[in-house]
């Protein structure tokens, strides 16, 4: 594997100075998606597009046990260098390289397996709806396991270790109006500030309390009011609220207490108030022997030296969704130390690109040791 790996390195590094230099934001992958597709077809697949959102999937092998490995597409916009772009500083041209990679290996080394391995490419993780409209293609239903993987900052892991399973948290982002009529700065009276009760709403989200043991996060990330003229008090804002919680039931409770505080600022100021959720990304459900055939596959291909304890990260990764939606599926992300800085979603974000081939190895040997294991408890059944 690791001769047939050296051979695929200039191509795989070709993949991912393209990807990284054409990066896409979410729903709009339109141009990844004809590269994908183009490139895999070329290399004898029979690559699949999603009927109603961009990415694609395909299929390797036929029969059961079913084992699917994702990757999602999408990029960030972002202001770089002084320009807005779209700008993959989450590592996703990194994670497609890597799909991409294990299918290349896959032809490479032509193993002989009893089963399917389905390789998805899906689209808008960043806006945490990407997931939820995989599910809706219903490609998802039949899999037996599930992996994932995600490059990780060098204060998570560092360059050159890897973990089996990544504990990312759940988050939620509401967006809010405040919905009044704007009073002369003389005649505060005749008026509700609505700067005023966002300020309240700010205080009572710290009245918010949950299980201390597990960690949380809730604050106003944005808050907007007012024009141009600073004697005219404004009537109306719109907000931003930012929840995240590393479990899933915490979560729900932050929503609620939320709900208690907009609830609550309506009351006091006699003021509509309009609440939405915008993105909403659970808590990772991982499941054991999808993260044991993990650690096997890292092992036998950097060494047990290499291998790390899973991470427990307050990001938020929609991947986890699937096992959420399907509780049959197991699944498990593997967590990809690459020497990455400064940080992900940081404009300037880098990290060793000679370790996607190590991510490579691992991910094929993964989706291989999950089908022996599909078929060793098939045969035992």
């Amino acid at each position: 594997m690791k001769e047939a790996l050296d051979r695929l390195r200039p191509r795989l590094m070709e993949i991912f100075t393209y990807l990284h230099a054409n990066a896409e934001i979410s729903w709009h992958e339109v141009e990844t998606t004809n590269y994908i597709f183009d490139l895999l077809t070329r290399e004898g697949f029979s690559p699949v597009r999603f009927k109603n959102i961009t990415g694609l999937y395909v299929d390797v092998g036929n029969g059961e046990p079913k084992v699917g490995l994702r990757t999602d597409i999408d990029a960030l916009w972002q202001e770089v260098d002084g320009e807005f772009r779209a700008n993959h500083s989450c590592g996703h041209d990194g994670h497609m390289t890597m799909a991409i990679g294990a299918l290349l290996l896959l032809k490479e080394l032509a193993p002989s397996f009893n089963g399917t391995i389905r390789v998805i490419f899906q689209p808008a993780e960043e806006k945490g709806t990407g997931a939820l409209a995989v599910l809706k293609e219903g490609i998802i239903d039949d899999l037996d396991f599930l992996f994932g993987v995600h490059v990780r900052p060098v204060h998570e892991l560092e360059d050159g270790t890897y973990c089996a399973a990544l504990y990312h948290g759940a988050s939620r982002l509401l967006e809010g109006e405040i919905i009044g009529e704007d009073a002369h700065a003389a005649r505060p009276h005749l008026g509700v500030n609505a700067i005023e009760v966002g300020a309240t709403i700010i205080e009572d989200l710290r009245t918010i309390h949950t299980d201390p043991m597990v960690p949380v996060s809730i604050k106003m990330t944005k808050f907007q009011a007012g024009g141009d003229a600073g004697n005219i008090i404004p009537g109306n804002a719109s907000f931003t609220i930012d929840i995240r919680a590393q479990k899933n039931d915490v979560m729900d409770a932050l929503a609620q207490g939320v709900k208690r505080v907009i609830d609550s600022a309506k009351l006091l100021y006699k003021v509509q108030i309009e609440l939405r959720t915008v993105a909403n990304v659970v808590a990772a459900e991982v499941d054991l022997t999808a993260q044991n055939i993990m650690e096997q596959a890292i092992v036998q291909a950097v060494g047990l030296s290499k291998l790390r304890k899973p991470v427990r990260t307050p990001g938020g990764e929609d991947f986890h969704h699937y096992a959420v939606q399907r509780p049959h599926l197991k699944s498990t992300m593997l967590g990809l130390g690459c020497g990455l800085t400064p940080g992900l979603h940081h404009p300037k974000m880098k990290f060793k690109q000679a370790r996607l081939v190590t991510g490579v190895e691992i991910l094929t040997r993964a989706v291989l040791l999950a089908l022996a294991s599909g078929k060793t408890k098939e045969g035992s059944a």
